[in-house]
C-alpha cells in the first residue's frame, strides 16, 4: 500500500523584507508537511510571520526561497497562470475579515468560486444552498452582507471556502473579529465542514483555547517552526 502524501510541504521556506535598508527575516527556514485530512493550528503573537507564511502556502505572492508543494506539484517551477490553477483547485481561503462581494446574496458568493472552477450554475447553486443550510443560514441565502451579522458573513465565507471541495483550507484568524461565543460556533463549523470533506487545514490564530481543539499544535516564533 502506498504511503499517503502530504497536501502541503515546505522546506526551508524563508522570506526576507528590506525597510530602511535593514534586512528583516520574517520567515527564517520553515519545514512543515501536512497530511490528508489533517487539521493544524499556527499559533504566534502578531507579527510574527503567520500571515506571510499563509501567503506563501497559498501562492499569493512571490519573493520567497525555498520549496512550496501543493497536493504534489512543485509550485516554484510553475507560470503564473498555472499558480493560479493550483491554488484555484486546491485551495480554500477564510480571511479574518470575511471580503464578501457586498452586491452579491450569500449564495451568490458561495457560487461565484464555483463558476470560476467551471461548476455548471444549476450545481454551484444547488451545493451553494447545501452548505449555507449545513452552516444555519437557509434563512439568509437572499440576504447580502450588510443584511447579515458579523458571525453569519463569516460563516458566508467558510462555505465559500469549502464550495469547491479543497485538497486544503487556510485560515488567517477567522474568528479574530467575532465575540467568543460566535468565534466558537464559527470554528466548530469550519472544522466539521473540513473534516466531513476529507480537506486538510491550517488555521492561524493567538487564542490557545481554539487551537487546542485541532489535530496539531504548531507555534511560530521569530519565523521559525517550533
Amino acid at each position: 500500500m502506498n504511503e499517503a502524501k502530504p497536501v502541503v510541504s515546505l522546506v526551508d521556506l524563508r522570506r526576507t523584507f528590506h525597510q530602511g535598508g535593514v534586512a528583516i527575516e520574517v520567515l527564517r527556514g520553515v519545514n512543515l508537511d501536512i497530511m490528508p485530512g489533517e487539521i493544524v493550528a499556527l499559533l504566534g503573537p502578531s507579527g510574527s510571520g503567520k500571515s506571510t507564511m499563509l501567503q506563501a502556502i497559498g501562492l499569493l505572492e512571490g519573493g520567497f526561497q525555498g520549496l512550496i508543494e501543493i497536493a504534489g506539484t512543485d509550485a516554484s517551477k510553475l507560470s503564473g497562470d498555472a499558480r493560479t490553477a493550483l491554488r484555484r483547485d486546491h485551495i480554500g481561503f477564510v480571511y479574518q475579515f470575511h471580503h464578501l462581494l457586498p452586491d452579491f446574496t450569500a449564495t451568490e458568493n458561495v457560487v461565484l468560486p464555483q463558476l470560476i472552477a467551471g461548476t455548471p450554475k444549476a450545481e454551484a447553486t444547488a451545493q451553494a444552498r447545501s452548505l449555507l443550510e449545513t452552516l444555519g443560514l437557509e434563512h439568509r441565502l437572499d440576504h447580502r452582507p450588510s443584511q447579515l451579522s458579523g458571525g453569519e458573513q463569516q460563516r458566508v465565507a467558510v462555505a465559500r471556502a469549502l464550495a469547491n471541495r479543497p485538497s486544503l483550507v487556510l485560515a488567517d484568524e477567522p474568528t479574530g473579529n467575532l465575540d467568543e461565543a460566535t468565534a466558537d460556533r464559527v470554528l466548530d463549523e469550519l472544522l466539521r465542514l473540513v473534516r466531513g470533506q476529507g480537506s486538510s487545514a491550517l488555521i492561524a490564530t493567538h487564542n490557545e483555547r481554539l487551537a487546542f481543539r485541532m489535530d496539531r499544535v504548531l507555534r511560530l516564533h521569530e519565523g521559525v517552526l517550533e
